[in-house]
């Protein structure tokens, strides 16, 4: 009963999922039927919710394709019950130890001895009050407070009336050593469920149902590993792949392990895919990929991208799997239902604006040569360039004036010239204008950026020194003859930099961009940001650039007297995803009215900074880089997005349901926030967040920027920011060290 509250709860979710079923693709696909690829919902939404839950399994119907698949792994009780629990040790996705502390044994399962709560000890009675809850560690457990009953096979069909049910069974001989009977089992309740497909990993239990269900129901061989035994013919499970002929005698399918297909090397980067498929197919066997979820690390070359795995499987114009189990239904929704086929030749510059961070920093070291060429190879609109200056005054591209984030200056001869300038920032430091050009191009090399290594979660590592240092007029050259349709440059510390270095920045930009002949053309706008007025304001005075103000704090809403000021020199305004949708705890709570404020005075909103990885979503955008792009433009109505991964912006542009008004489907619904935390139970709801402050005039007004002092393009011989240098030359060796093993990769 205290599960009966997810009924009232969901309506709302409900709502906002409503849609249609994606359009069919002309062409036919490239698996055994010609039909889609089904979507098979491991244990309902699984990536959210606890696995077979009431929530996960309504959940998977109501955000993804209509015709998704829900799966339970079948377990059974004491009294021959069959449950639906993604683990044979109940410990590892129940609270079962809260009420029977004394319940832990011993058995063989297969032959490896297991320790822990296993179902047959108990009946369903006694399961009645235990609670199911988040299987993965790594995910959310706020849901798990609520009370999620175990359900039966049968109220798989009952409660949620699915359009295809897939009950996978293992460990048949486990159970039959307390004289329960799986095959029984399943031979009964089929004549009460549909079973749409029935899988296991073992041999002796598929031939002993075959012809004793249903001819409707397909019957799966499931591979493990390749080096594990198969418990009925005593052969490996990568041996028995060389055998499908056999398999086919007793199958109509196969579910593997996607590595199966899609080998991936030691240090995670794809392989040459393998024959498989093909193999499946010429066999007759229909074939499934497992293993798939949005939060498990993916190989480097999906640039944590999931849809883009799910597009190599089924969109790859070699082959096409026969469907996909998964852990987040709504990406693979995503992929067959608007991504596949997609003309990829088509140039569109229109909103959403793809602008780059630092080039396709996700890929490459940021602001380096390959990193803006693979921003253009994948369909940025604009490619940015943040202007840092050197000792010997030549403006540079490098996203910040700390060499310490984007080089190696910390394993180089110039890691003793560490200095903290309060100016700039509390940290140690060593800053681009303490080296010349030669110093850094000579001696250094870039560093890819790593916003998420406390997660382990690493950007292209055989690439993370790659690529080339660019000056400020080696990007405007590289620039001319792109399809892009404009450039951005991002200009910070001018102040800082005219009064203790000598060096105008504005004149020193304003100047490249007329060497480069940006002045006197219409071909491709240039775009100037700051979060300086000062700086954005010289610059309308002396260009008529396209200007770009950057509000660096979280704020819900522009007071009109902001509004006012920003209107005077700014045609647009960059604001960070946490002032659109605020975030507690990696939840999202509501939806501010700063992108609507912006608009009405008109003013462009481009939101910073999209990241692909899982870890940078909310949970609200079920780790899904796609997502979340469709939530801040659908959603949010942004007029441009600010990305490390321009390709995943790019895709986004070029779907075929992007336009599609009131038949959009349900999967690409833009999430509404604070949903999410409507299904959270009290007790287990986030702090609540401090309201977030606005934006006022005095917070956008500054004094106009300081004279340069000297305008010979070198920095003063007795500056400040020598003096500060000067005063810590003697840093302890171990604070060298520390820095040194801080910037070394860890893996």
């Amino acid at each position: 009963m205290r599960g009966s509250n997810v009924c009232s709860v969901l309506p709302s979710l409900v709502l906002l999922w409503v849609g249609v079923a994606a359009a069919q693709k002309a062409s036919s696909w490239k698996t055994l039927s010609g039909d889609a690829p089904a979507i098979i919902a491991k244990g309902g939404f699984s990536g959210l919710f606890p696995d077979s839950s009431e929530y996960a399994y309504r959940f998977a119907l109501i955000a993804s394709s209509p015709d998704t698949i829900l799966y339970c792994d079948v377990r059974l009780t004491k009294d021959g019950l069959g449950i639906c629990l993604p683990d044979i040790k109940m410990e590892n996705c129940t609270n079962i130890p809260d009420f029977y502390a004394q319940g832990k044994k011993s058995y063989l399962v297969n032959g490896v001895p297991m320790t822990g709560w296993f179902s047959v000890d108990y009946n369903g009675t006694e399961l009645g009050q235990v609670s199911l809850k988040q299987s993965i560690y790594s995910r959310t457990p706020r849901f798990d407070p609520s009370f999620f009953p175990i359900l039966a096979v049968e109220d798989v069909q009952s409660k949620f009336k699915p359009p295809g049910i897939w009950l996978n069974v293992q460990h048949d001989s486990f159970y039959s050593q307390f004289n329960l009977s799986m095959m029984n089992y399943i031979i009964s309740v089929s004549k009460r469920v549909v079973a749409n497909y029935i899988s296991s990993p073992e041999v002796s239990f598929l031939t002993s149902i075959l012809g004793r269900v249903s001819n409707k129901t397909n019957l799966v061989f499931r591979f493990l590993d390749e080096t594990t035994l198969e418990p009925s013919t005593n052969r490996t499970y990568g041996s028995m792949l060389k055998n499908l002929t056999f398999v086919k005698t007793f199958a109509s399918g196969i579910l593997v392990p996607k590595h199966y297909i899609w080998p991936v090397s030691p240090d995670n980067y794809l392989q040459p895919y393998t024959s498989v498929v093909d193999d499946a197919h010429k066999a007759g066997l229909e074939i499934y990929a497992a293993d798939f979820a949005n939060d498990f690390t993916l190989s480097y070359n999906h640039s944590y991208d999931p849809l883009a795995e799910y597009l190599s499987f089924i969109d790859n114009g070699a082959f096409s799997v026969d469907g996909v189990l998964t852990d987040f239904p709504v990406t693979p929704s995503e992929a067959i239902g608007c991504f596949t086929n997609l003309n990829k030749s088509i140039s569109d510059h229109g909103k959403p604006l793809i602008i780059s961070h630092n080039g396709a920093s996700g890929d490459y070291p940021g602001c380096t040569d390959l990193a803006y060429q693979k921003a253009v190879d994948n369909g940025a609109d604009v490619i940015d360039c943040p202007v840092q200056v050197t000792k010997d005054g030549i403006p540079i591209c490098m996203s910040s004036i700390n060499l310490m984030d984007d080089t190696t200056v910390a394993r180089s001869q110039f890691a003793s010239q560490t200095a903290v300038i309060k100016d700039i920032q509390s940290v140690l430091g060593v800053f681009t204008f303490n080296l010349t050009w030669d110093d850094i191009v000579k001696n250094l090399r870039p560093k890819i950026s790593t916003p998420f290594i406390s997660f382990k979660l690493d950007r292209n590592p055989r690439y993370r020194n790659a690529g080339n240092f660019m000056r400020l007029s080696d990007f405007l050259d590289f620039t001319k003859d792109k399809d892009i349709s404009g450039i951005m440059i991002s200009v910070e510390h001018a102040a800082f930099v005219a009064a203790e270095l000598g060096f105008d920045m504005v004149d020193a930009v304003v100047k490249a961009l007329d060497i480069a002949g940006y002045n006197n053309q219409t071909t491709q706008k240039v775009m100037i940001q700051s979060t300086n007025s000062s700086v954005l304001v010289k610059f309308k005075q002396q260009t008529k650039y396209d200007i770009v103000y950057m509000v660096d704090e979280e704020v819900r809403d522009a007071a009109p007297s902001s509004l006012a000021d920003i209107k005077k020199f700014a045609d647009a305004v960059s604001v960070d995803t946490s002032s659109i949708f605020p975030e507690s705890r990696h939840f999202t709570t509501y939806q501010t009215d700063l992108v609507q404020s912006l608009q009405t005075a008109g003013l462009s909103v481009y939101v910073y900074t999209l990241m692909n990885e899982f870890v940078a979503q909310p949970y609200d955008f079920f780790s899904d880089a796609t997502a979340q792009i469709n939530a801040y433009v659908k959603g949010a109505g942004v007029d441009g997005i600010i990305t490390d991964f321009p390709a995943t912006a790019r895709r986004y542009k070029l779907n075929t349901c992007m336009n599609m008004g009131n038949n959009t489907p349900s999967f690409m619904a833009p999430a509404h926030p604070g949903d999410l935390l409507q299904l959270i139970s009290k007790p287990a709801q986030p702090p609540a967040l401090a309201p977030m402050p606005l934006l006022t005039g005095s917070d956008v007004a500054e004094p106009p920027l300081p004279p340069a002092r000297t305008n010979n393009g070198t920095a003063p011989a007795h500056s400040r920011a020598s003096r500060t240098h000067a005063l810590t030359t003697h840093i302890p060796i171990l604070v060298t060290l520390a820095m040194l093993c801080a910037c070394r990769p860890l893996f």
